[in-house]
Order: C-alpha cells, then sequence, then structure tokens
C-alpha cells in the first residue's frame, strides 16, 4: 500500500472509557500508560484499551470493602471535561 492510501485510511487509535463498557469483571488485569503527558490507568478488551479513571477505583474499593464477593460492575459517566464524574453500580 502506498504513502498516500495508508495516510487516507489511518485512524489513530483512541483510548475509549470504562464507562462505554456494559459491564466490567473486578478480575481484568489493570495496565498503567506511562509513555504519554498524562499518565492513565486502563483495561483491554478485544485489542481496545478503556481508561479506567481513579475515582472509579477509589468507589469500587469501597464497594468491594462491603461486598467483597462482587464480580460485576457497570459505570455511568456525567458530565464533561473537568466536571466529569462517574458512578460505580455494583452488578453480581
Amino acid at each position: 500500500m502506498d504513502l498516500k492510501k495508508t495516510a487516507q485510511d489511518f485512524e489513530p487509535k483512541q483510548t475509549k472509557n470504562i464507562a462505554d463498557l456494559d459491564v466490567v469483571s473486578v478480575d481484568l488485569e489493570v495496565k498503567e500508560e506511562t509513555n504519554v503527558e498524562f499518565p492513565y490507568k486502563y483495561i483491554e478488551l478485544e485489542d481496545e484499551r478503556y481508561r479506567v479513571p481513579i475515582s472509579v477505583i477509589t468507589a469500587l474499593k469501597a464497594i468491594l470493602e462491603e461486598n467483597p464477593n462482587l464480580s460485576k460492575f457497570k459505570v455511568k459517566k456525567s458530565g464533561e471535561g473537568l466536571k466529569t464524574e462517574y458512578t460505580v453500580i455494583p452488578l453480581v
């Protein structure tokens, strides 16, 4: 493939957000991207990265203290930019 076609077909890989998922397992491995201006934690599903905000990890910790057998949860996102808030909803 030539450079022109490569450039036209190019779609930059974007990191999605954990709130984009319908269900999240507590057993997923959390990784960290450090080679960027703003390091972040993420999980991978089907070759896609989903950013995991620290506020989600903090809320999940509190839920797990009360319910250590929790296996799945969902995250609801509201707001935008600096006013973004995440709500962790236990499922099972």
